[in-house]
């Protein structure tokens, strides 16, 4: 065979071998691979090597299966290169001692979250001899449940000494309760957003070119105003109430929220609850000092002839509050990219929030108007039927009904 019939030979032998291998089996292909080189004959399988790239013992192999040596299996059981991670089992254990300095936790979620870079990790690894590729450092922590993020705006000041003390405190009141069938709910205003054809941070699919446009700047709409959505969690029943204010953000504001919660959600599941539990931050118009939000919760304790039991998360600490991370999280990923052009908008924006884990959300809107500046008088506040606990009373307190 010439050379020139040779470098013809092999210039067909790649073209076929390049359509052909897509639809192969590991197995088919030495079985194809062998065929060529017989059907070559001299020279053949040193041909069919340089166009597939294939090894002299895979088309041996190929050899041994057209003569019926291995029929049954494409590969042998167990067969085939062992991972990485199972060849060097000490290396899950470095990447993890490396990257342990960076490791920051979240209280309220499984993850762990790593800043090194996988090539560095890598770098790392690879110091003394070639141990893991970046991509298989990437597929590890994945694994091991980590995440490459951002810096997170998570630390609110100074903690106080009986943080801890204070979530277990609430920790166990609130099994306590479930256990009875009692409702517990977690409370808290959203960021107020400004009503009109504003911007909002975030994208949503649409035509290339066809982006809806929005005012330049975001100068509060005189007419419109602000929204003030005041939401109520249900952390048994995960779901929840936001009403959407048009007012201002007071006590009176909040506790009406809840109100109207009991009324439109909270009565379907608790009819025969005799106490309802309020997990609320330390500060706004639900905070631990507010005399307006105690005022207005004796009123609704009497209304609803239950005792209304509040505990408040300590200073600094208003981002471990149930509502910040099991519901309003998912209204703004769901709102994200969407100006937020009337008050109907953002109703339906909120109340069309769903979950995986079958979150249901209800909003409706507030059109009360609720002064803000209000005094509450000393008559007023020794009227309250209110019992603090032992434990900080200024956080955790409980107020009875008066009739």
């Amino acid at each position: 065979m010439s050379n020139i019939s040779k470098t013809a030979i092999l210039s067909v032998v790649t073209q076929k071998y390049q359509i052909i291998k897509l639809h192969l089996s590991e197995r088919g292909r030495r079985i194809w691979a062998a065929t060529e080189a017989k059907a070559i004959g001299s020279g053949g399988r040193n041909i069919v090597n340089k166009a597939t790239g294939l090894a002299f013992a895979t088309i041996q192999r190929g050899m041994l299966d057209l003569e019926g040596a291995s029929i049954e299996r494409i590969r042998k059981k167990g067969g085939g290169r062992k991972k990485k991670i199972i060849s060097d089992p000490l290396l899950k254990q470095d990447i993890e001692r490396i990257v342990e300095s960076s490791t920051r936790g979240d209280p309220e979620s499984p993850l762990l979250w790593c800043s090194k870079s996988t090539r560095n990790i890598a770098a790392e690894l690879n110091t003394e001899s070639d141990r893991v590729s970046h991509a298989l450092v990437s597929r590890t922590l994945d694994d091991m449940g980590y995440n490459l993020q951002s810096n997170r705006k998570v630390q609110e000041g100074g903690e106080h000494i009986d943080r801890d003390a204070q979530f277990n405190f609430i920790n166990d009141k609130v099994k306590a309760f479930q256990a009875k069938k009692h409702p517990v709910i977690s409370v808290d205003t959203k960021k107020k957003e400004n009503i009109g054809n504003f911007k909002n941070i975030g994208q949503e699919y649409c035509k290339q070119g066809e982006a809806t446009k929005v005012n330049v700047y975001d100068f509060i709409d005189p007419v419109k105003g602000k929204a003030a959505p005041y939401g109520i969690y249900d952390i048994t029943k995960n779901n929840g109430w936001v009403s959407v204010g048009v007012s201002s953000d007071t006590a009176q504001f909040a506790v009406n929220s809840i109100r109207t919660w009991w009324y439109e959600m909270g009565l379907e599941f608790y009819k025969e609850a005799t106490e309802l539990y309020i997990n609320a931050d330390g500060g706004g118009s639900n905070g631990s000092r507010v005399k307006l939000w105690k005022v207005e919760l004796q009123k609704l304790a009497n209304e609803l002839g239950k005792t209304i039991h509040v505990s408040h998360f300590p200073p600094g600490t208003s981002k471990w509050n149930k509502i910040e991370h099991k519901m309003f999280c998912f209204i703004s990923k769901n709102w994200r990219g969407r100006p937020l052009i009337d008050t109907a908008t953002i109703v339906n924006l909120i109340g069309n929030t769903r979950t995986k884990s079958g979150l249901k959300i209800r909003a409706k809107l507030d059109n009360n108007l609720y002064p803000t500046g209000l005094k509450v008088s000393k008559e007023e506040l020794a009227n309250i039927s209110i019992e603090k606990d032992s434990f900080h009373g200024e956080w955790n307190y409980k107020i009875a009904p008066q009739n």
